[in-house]
């Protein structure tokens, strides 16, 4: 079988539990990057958040971002966006003010969420784009629908961490009832991200491949979330890592080792050392 575009989670996947980026793992990506592998970031993360994992790198992957919404290489010339609009938006504000919960719209540059004092167990969960450069602006208001109705926006998705897991849950299922153009994922039990109907990390990566002309066949995707599920599923090689969810675990086709034992390394070096490079397969007319 060859295998012509990997796609990677990044969060306790490609990076380790403390945010690093282990030397064997960017040198495994690298590796298979240099055989003509097409290189795919699929994560929640903004587009700065992963062009900054990607740069590290220096593989210069294409973009599936915020859980799927963004897909390009560059962010001034995507292939792909999908927004929630004007008016959605503003409606979920003000279900969401009537709780006690941090939200942030989040779009391609920047992020507009409310101020709000969060207990101190939550601040670092709530943390929703982590070490971003500081290209990508956060704005924060006292009451968000206000300013959303001087100043309307379109975001990609909206980031929500809550005070108390009852709300979540609560919200969860009014917006399920009230917005059926919206997909709602679970995060943790209290947090939830909100994205237009139909977006999910495994879409955006379709839309790729199909971009590409890449069959589902011909792809390895990894990752440890349950947002990760789909992909891990839907291609030819799904691998789950050592630290994913037993519910990822049971969908892939192969497990690796968790993402502080360079699980992805590992499973890079096993399945890429006999490829060939693309380009010699394709002299040879041995690719279909």
């Amino acid at each position: 079988m060859v295998y012509r575009l990997l796609a990677v989670n990044i969060d306790g996947t490609l990076l380790q539990s403390n945010g690093r980026l282990n030397k064997v793992t960017k040198e495994a990506v690298e590796y298979v990057s240099q055989k003509g592998v097409h290189i795919a970031l699929v994560t929640n993360r903004n587009y700065y958040s992963a062009k900054k994992v990607a740069k590290a790198l220096k593989v210069n992957p294409m973009m599936v971002a915020h859980q799927g919404a963004f897909v390009g290489e560059t962010i001034e010339k995507p292939l792909f966006v999908k927004r929630l609009t004007e008016e959605l938006t503003l409606e979920i504000v003000r279900l969401l003010e009537t709780t006690s919960c941090q939200i942030q719209l989040i779009h391609e540059k920047g992020s507009l969420g409310n101020r709000i004092h969060l207990p101190e167990k939550l601040v670092s969960r709530a943390k929703m784009t982590l070490n971003e450069p500081s290209m990508f602006a956060q704005q924060y208001v006292e009451v968000l629908s206000e300013e959303l109705q001087k100043k309307p926006c379109e975001p990609i998705k909206i980031d929500i961490q809550f005070v108390k897991g009852m709300d979540q849950r609560d919200i969860k299922r009014l917006i399920g009832e009230l917005f059926p153009e919206v997909e709602v994922i679970d995060q943790s039990d209290q947090r939830l991200i909100l994205v237009p109907k139909g977006v999910s990390k495994w879409s955006g990566l379709l839309y790729l491949t199909d971009y590409l002309g890449i069959k589902r066949q011909d792809m390895v995707a990894i990752g440890d979330g349950l947002d990760d599920i789909d992909m891990i599923n839907g291609v030819g090689l799904g691998v789950a890592m050592g630290n994913a969810a037993p519910e990822v675990k049971r969908v892939a086709k192969w497990v690796t080792r968790s993402n502080d034992e360079n699980g992805v390394a590992y499973m890079l070096k096993e399945f890429f050392r006999k490829q060939p490079p693309i380009e010699f397969l394709q002299k040879m007319n041995m690719l279909k």
